[in-house]
């Protein structure tokens, strides 16, 4: 297998190939791991019972899922990454202001993974925790340079395993003994619950910024309603199973969020070589997704100063820079895991979402899927160097998105007035919606008046 020649570059119709229900295997693959089961967590430890702990899952998940898979869509129209799309919003250089934020989500994922699998195998391996983190780094690093096609394939042997493997963990979660109450409606609190959703819908979200990355190499004339289908049912299958299987293990088994991987081996029989393998093997192949995401988003950032032809060893060279720093930051890790967890998810949903807003209503409402490929990579083309009508409607955002905020770290002025509930999500996904879709098209008349006159 050869390493990908393509990076952001736009796939020629000779190249393409495929059919979209490999993207349910992708999806769902990127769900299977204990990262997500982790995240599952998170809505027993905001005191929520097992019966609202699902419905906020089920909830968050359908909904989030709805923006992950729309941009999933774009993939084999543009042929291109989804990033560099966004130039066509945000102009060639303004792109850059919301790639920063979404290298730095790409990262900190990075970060959470890694440490999960290094706890998870740490009293099983011989070798230091930080060796440990680093060989987990060379092979994401190994995987993510041969690409798209050993993406593909890797996920594909993913969920085959892991719908075999979390059906038995499943199985055994489902007859442990759990406390009276957990699946009656009592216990229901509205900032809990708006929490739990919002962490359901993020975590959907959080894929947005690559899922067209998985569809660009997918024939034009593929069905966009089955790239739709495939890329929703793979993640919410995927990702609300191992979350409400989090949940479950969190109320039946004391002290599982403390370690999530290592307990998940104990609930499936022990620390086998087989089933510690299948553990690292899910953490790798969601870390292989940050890594190769990272790759796509700095080349984006460097290619409007550089022209430059992203040969293999090119390649090789920005992604052991990557690898390499972001396998560094998981020696900054926290104490409390879990806290820091459900920091950051929030973290990412205040710039995530009003990106997605500005993304979608540029590509379904104003343009209809209709661009011109060539001038996205150009600064002197229509789409220009910077919109200042995107990017400052995204700063804008995420300034009104403040004082709504509610996390551990802050609660913003509304949010106390509101008991503690966070609808910052709401602000960064309606406000930016209709701003840019308004101001967007009086630009479009006003050019279109003068071109007239």
């Amino acid at each position: 297998m050869k390493v990908e020649n393509r990076s952001i570059d736009f796939v020629p119709e000779d190249e393409r190939y495929g059919k979209p229900r490999s993207l349910f295997f992708v999806w769902f693959g990127a769900n299977a791991n204990i990262t997500t089961i982790a995240a599952g967590v998170l809505p027993v430890s905001l005191g929520l019972n097992l019966f609202w702990s699902v419905v906020s899952i089920l909830l968050g998940s359908l909904i989030g899922a709805i923006f992950m898979a729309s941009h999933s869509a774009q993939g084999p129209r543009l042929g291109i990454p989804q990033m560099i799309q966004s130039r066509a919003q945000f102009g060639v250089f303004g792109a850059i202001v919301p790639l920063l934020f979404v290298m730095l989500i790409y990262l900190g994922f990075f970060v959470s993974n890694t440490l999960l699998a290094a706890q998870a195998i740490a009293k099983a391996s011989p070798l230091s925790n930080g060796t440990n983190i680093v060989l987990l780094g060379v092979v994401c690093f190994l995987v993510a340079l041969f690409g798209y096609q050993l993406i593909h394939r890797f996920q594909k042997l993913l969920s085959m395993v892991s719908i075999v493997v979390f059906s038995i963990a499943s199985y055994f979660a489902l007859t442990m003994s759990i406390e009276p109450g957990q699946w009656t409606t009592q216990g229901f609190g509205w900032v809990s619950f708006l929490a739990c959703v919002s962490i359901s819908v993020t975590w959907q979200l959080s894929y947005a910024p690559y899922v067209a990355d998985y569809s660009r190499y997918l024939p034009t004339e593929t069905s966009s309603r089955q790239v739709f289908w495939y890329s929703y049912l793979g993640t919410v299958v995927g990702g609300s199973w191992m979350m409400i299987l989090g949940a479950v293990m969190a109320k039946g088994m004391s002290g599982f969020a403390d370690n999530v991987g290592l307990n998940l081996v104990t609930v499936l029989g022990g620390g086998t070589l087989l089933t510690f393998a299948f553990v690292l093997y899910g953490q790798v192949a969601i870390n292989v997704f940050n890594l190769y995401g990272a790759f796509m988003s700095t080349v984006t950032v460097i290619e409007p100063y550089a022209a430059m032809k992203v040969t293999p060893r090119v390649r090789a060279g920005f992604m052991l820079v990557i690898c390499a720093t972001a396998t560094g930051l998981c020696t900054l890790a926290q104490d409390d895991f879990l806290q820091f967890f459900l920091n950051f998810i929030f973290f990412m949903s205040y710039f995530l979402i009003p990106w997605t807003a500005i993304n979608l209503v540029d590509y379904y409402v104003l343009r209809k899927g209709v661009y011109r490929i060539a001038d996205i990579f150009d600064p002197n083309g229509i789409y220009g160097r910077v919109n200042w009508i995107a990017v400052s409607i995204f700063i804008v955002t995420i300034i009104l998105e403040i004082p709504f905020m509610s996390t551990t770290l802050y609660v913003g002025p509304i949010a106390t007035k509101l008991g503690g509930v966070d609808l910052a999500w709401a602000v960064g996904l309606i406000f930016p919606a209709i701003a840019y879709c308004t101001l967007m098209r009086r630009r479009q008349t006003v050019v279109s008046a003068s071109a007239k006159a």
